[in-house]
């Protein structure tokens, strides 16, 4: 047993010993970067797995019809990024193999498709999900999803913390025994105080008077105690932000109260608790299919699709099927984050005509739907309709 317990110190200590130099790497960390200096802006186009390269050629080709000018001017330059497959992964044994690491910081900014995560039971090897390690890679501390359902007033924004909680050593537990096993959850100072402050600052610039943070910080006191905390000292550079805390079991039903449901606005979480809240947002939403999501660091950013790869879709030779709306959506936020505001919101507006007000063609993921070509081309024309801005209005009534 000495010896069972000694190498399970040595384990943990490895481990406290990594994260102890994030924190120091986090109180270097520079300045925001400014897009208004970078010529050309480099997006980067990443397929990703199954049904991944499907949509992102589809996003892709709806970037190419807004961004035209852009491209042709060298403001904006997109570069497609192969290699991130589950298949090559598993064959490096590598979350990310270093060629594809390489291509990926040399751009900007990133809108890319879902990747498969293998999980216990299937055919692929124990690596770990590529995008907590793009996350990490990136610091791409701040995972920023929008939901909004006009007809239950509902308008919420979500900032989940992405570098750390109970994700950033998920796959670096440790069977002590046959019948024992732990795993490790981290919350440190600095990347609690940057969400809080990120969702924060939100609130105030979009004169938003209400921001919740949700933990479960009267079970799990350390961790999730440490973020309460820190909101606590945060909102006190907020005075005219109010700001409530919610445990996430009650979080998740309060969610799918009408009574409740456009109280709430803002929303900041550790990583796990903000995954599970904004599947449900989504769902409440329309599914996830529906729902984009931005990956938000100082000097990079992601922006993807939130469901996953769908390989039974390949499988069963239904790829091109598949819907691409999380995607598209994905890459408005993109467009708005690099200062292409209007085109991103005309995007959102034709997202919402085509998939929820007009619906002339429906994705059902089946040949008894439209393709996900057909989709984009769809959004595509909307775009052209000079009336767009009215067409919504008329719609939205």
């Amino acid at each position: 047993m000495d010896e069972i317990i000694e190498n399970a110190k040595i384990h943990f200590g490895n481990l406290v010993k990594d994260q102890l130099e994030r924190v120091e790497r986090m109180k270097k960390a520079g300045d925001w970067v400014d897009y208004t200096t970078k010529k050309p802006i480099i997006i980067g186009l990443v397929g990703g797995d199954g049904i991944g390269p499907f949509i992102t050629k589809h996003a892709q080709a709806v970037l190419e019809f807004l961004l035209k000018e852009e491209i042709e001017n060298g403001r904006v330059e997109l570069r497609v990024i192969e290699g991130l497959t589950i298949e090559n992964r598993a064959k490096v044994m590598k979350a990310i193999p270093d060629d594809v690491l390489v291509e990926i910081k040399k751009c900007h900014v990133l809108l890319k498709g879902p990747t498969t995560t293998p999980r216990k039971g299937d055919k692929w090897p124990n690596i770990e999900s590529a995008n907590v390690t793009i996350r990490r890679e990136l610091d791409l501390f701040a995972n920023v999803r929008p939901v909004k359902v006009p007809e239950k007033n509902i308008d919420w924004m979500f900032f989940r913390e992405n570098t750390e909680g109970a994700y950033v050593l998920g796959s670096k537990g440790i069977n002590i025994t046959d019948d024992l096993a732990f795993d490790f959850k981290v919350i440190t100072s600095q990347g609690a105080e940057r969400i809080i402050r990120l969702a924060f600052d939100y609130a105030k610039k979009n004169n938003i008077n209400k921001v919740t943070v949700v933990t479960k910080a009267n079970v799990v006191k350390a961790t999730d105690g440490k973020f309460l905390a820190l909101a606590e000292e945060v909102a006190k550079d907020y005075p005219e932000v109010e700001w409530d805390d919610w445990y996430i079991d009650i979080m998740t039903a309060k969610l799918v109260d009408p009574a409740r449901q456009s109280q709430f606005r803002v929303f900041v979480a550790p990583n796990l608790y903000g995954d599970i809240i904004t599947d449900e947002a989504a769902q409440i939403q329309g599914g996830v299919g529906t729902a984009g999501s931005a990956n938000i660091g100082k000097q990079y950013s992601m922006f993807e699709a939130i469901h996953g790869s769908a390989p039974r879709m390949v499988e069963e030779g239904r790829a091109q099927y598949a819907d691409p709306s999380s995607i598209i959506k994905a890459a408005a936020l993109l467009m708005n984050h690099i200062g292409f505001a209007e085109k991103a919101k005309k995007l959102e507006m034709a997202l919402d005509i085509c998939a929820t007000l007009e619906k002339k063609l429906t994705i059902t993921g089946r040949d008894n739907g439209a393709t996900g070509e057909e989709f984009a081309k769809y959004i595509m024309d909307t775009l052209t309709d000079p009336q767009l801005e009215k067409h919504f209005k008329e719609y939205s009534k």
